[in-house]
């Protein structure tokens, strides 16, 4: 019943969000419907995408719509094209997304495939190959470690892109001392007081994913979202001070640099690629070491990442 009010709730937020013509009541709307599919994976039991969807849709994401919405105009213009062509887009586009679900197993089928083959792999083996509590952890950093260099390599590239695309620009906003909302004195405050409490946070998300929810993705997006607090309460020129932008691009590519630099290692040493029993001579303190650099990777390119487009979007000037 949980699962289906909550359904409900997704499908009225989308509706109400299409439509909306207000931009800025639209990213309300979806920060609203992130945060309601971090609690519908919650009740799915699955704390680790419920965790990430609540770091990244319904924080950092709505964080960055409303930089990007800054730069441009609150109220959405009208099409030039009719209603009819999204319409059909939107159609043609549901009813392949329903065509391809249709052979799928039933959610919890215990005779599907993955339940069948793949999953007891992981439970039964998984202890004394990784030794890794969290089931989720070691499947992600060890046996999927390829896909999730993959990912992280695909973060890199967005950072990227972004940079080439819009760049980082200096101007009038960007000198310390100035503050977009001026000098108000309980925010800053609050700020001060909440800000250490979120990076120890993100180091507790970081070295606790062995054991819990958690890694690198979310810690790398707790700790950019303390660094974009302090942009809105302090001002942009102050967080430069602290976190350099030109910074900012090496510390991505370290990231990556370490994950793959933990691969390389592996071959050298006559093992297989991201093969972390070769960091160690027990090759269950190896996994434990490997999946632990392999985390901090992904979490400084993320972070990075996310405060690159952060300070993109930020140091631009609205639209005429």
């Amino acid at each position: 019943m949980l699962d289906m009010v909550l359904l409900g709730f997704l499908v009225i937020t989308s509706v109400a969000a299409i439509r909306h013509h207000d931009l800025f009541v639209v990213v309300m709307l979806f920060g609203i419907y992130s945060f309601l599919s971090a609690v519908l994976f919650m009740s799915l039991d699955a704390v680790d995408v419920a965790f990430t969807e609540a770091a990244v849709g319904a924080g950092v994401s709505t964080v960055l719509m409303l930089s990007a919405l800054r730069l441009t105009y609150r109220y959405e213009q009208r099409p030039k094209h009719g209603r009819l062509i999204p319409l059909i887009v939107v159609a043609v586009t549901g009813a392949a997304l329903i065509y391809g679900t249709l052979d799928a197993p039933l959610l919890g089928d215990a005779n599907s495939p993955a339940n069948q083959h793949v999953a007891p792999r992981y439970i039964e083996q998984g202890p004394q190959e990784v030794g890794v509590p969290n089931m989720v952890t070691a499947v992600l950093a060890s046996y999927r470690g390829y896909d999730t260099l993959g990912e992280t390599v695909v973060i890199f590239t967005a950072g990227l892109a972004v940079l080439l695309l819009l760049g980082i620009r200096e101007g009038p906003q960007t000198r310390p001392g100035r503050s977009a909302i001026g000098d108000q004195v309980v925010l800053r405050m609050v700020a001060k007081a909440l800000m250490p409490f979120i990076f120890l946070y993100a180091l507790y998300v970081q070295f606790h994913g062995d054991y819990g929810a958690g890694g690198g993705f979310q810690a790398g997006v707790i700790f950019a979202t303390g660094f974009v607090l302090y942009d809105l309460i302090f001002g942009e020129g102050d967080t430069r001070l602290v976190v350099p932008p030109r910074m900012l691009a090496r510390l991505a590519a370290l990231g990556v640099l370490i994950y793959g630099g933990v691969g390389i290692y592996s071959l050298l040493a006559g093992k297989n690629f991201l093969d972390y029993s070769a960091l160690a001579q027990d090759p269950v303190a190896g996994q434990h070491l490997g999946i632990l650099l392999v985390e901090l990777g992904v979490g400084i390119t993320v972070f990075s990442v996310v405060l690159t487009i952060f300070y993109a979007f930020s140091g631009r000037r609205r639209m005429p």
